[in-house]
């Protein structure tokens, strides 16, 4: 058969990676920066000149794409494998020359990952929309652990109820809830922020407290015990709601923006148990339960 240089090879040639041997501890360095799992994966002998003399019939498979745009940024692996020729540039096209703005979804990067979304389930445009298509209800009932913290809280005080989440503690359900702290600075600086009158979240964060705990007292000792309340006062980024260990529901606070026009985000726990968008933001909420102050 007959081969015909490619672009890969003149690029390699440019960096003195020609050789296989040099090739693959490239090969496994730039693999660690995007996925663990593709370090020691690299091509054999015999493939990888294949590849510099072009005797292919497609492609490599996608994790090799991965790897080899890595290596060169800039590159995409259809320009990689591409025939050289005398005029080709050695420096890449961050964007092809015939197409215009491409949407990320439209990127060979994005499109050949394979877990594009991550652990990510769902997106809402707004609290609104999330709470039509999910109810407190189909989030809540019948959950045995609920961790909340954002400022109000008002998913679970106001739109559950006092009587729901009695009803959850006493099924054996243990609920950790953390308000941003009424009368402090970071509540200030939140109403400042969007353009409220002084107090009017505090008020409200402060009903939802005494809510709270007003339950607590009615509750038996069993099932008080299982409703723990804290206060923090820090700068508030994400309303962040937990159930079951298992889905995580993520709410940013965006300048300017009432937190109902906010969007919603739903994690679940990836079933493998590899770390994703659940995990970070179930360490957020740990990090943010330690530094606060019981009620």
């Amino acid at each position: 058969m007959a081969t015909t240089e490619t672009v890969l090879k003149n690029l390699l040639k440019q960096q003195h990676l020609q050789e296989h041997r040099q090739f693959v501890r490239a090969y496994d360095k730039a693999a660690s920066t995007i996925d663990k799992e593709l370090i020691g994966g690299g091509p054999s002998k015999a493939t990888f000149y294949r590849w510099l003399g072009g005797v292919m019939t497609r492609l490599p498979h996608p994790g090799h794409c991965r790897v080899l745009e890595a290596m060169l940024p800039g590159w995409t692996a259809d320009e990689l494998f591409a025939p050289w020729h005398e005029g080709v540039p050695l420096q890449p096209r961050l964007r092809p020359a015939e197409a215009g703005p491409r949407a990320a979804a439209q990127l060979p990067q994005v499109i050949e990952r394979p877990h594009r979304l991550a652990d990510l389930s769902a997106v809402f445009t707004s609290r609104t929309e999330f709470t039509h298509e999910l109810p407190p209800a189909v989030l809540f009932d019948g959950a045995m652990s609920v961790r909340s913290a954002g400022l109000s809280l008002n998913m679970l005080c106001q739109q559950y109820g006092d009587r729901a989440l009695g009803a959850l503690l006493d099924a054996g359900c243990t609920l950790q809830l953390m308000f941003l702290r009424p009368r402090g600075a970071a509540i200030q600086a939140r109403e400042a922020e969007e353009g409220l009158t002084p107090g009017h979240l505090s008020m409200l964060t402060e009903l939802n407290i005494e809510v709270t705990e007003r339950l607590r007292r009615k509750l038996s000792p069993d099932s008080a015990e299982r409703l723990h309340i804290r206060t923090y006062d820090e700068t508030i980024r994400f309303n962040i709601t937990i159930v079951d260990d298992r889905t995580c529901v993520v709410q940013p606070y965006l300048p300017d923006v009432r937190g109902l026009d906010a969007p919603t985000f739903i994690a679940d726990r990836a079933s493998d148990g590899e770390t994703g968008l659940y995990g970070i933001f179930t360490g957020v909420f740990e990090s943010l339960w330690e530094r606060a102050e019981p009620r």
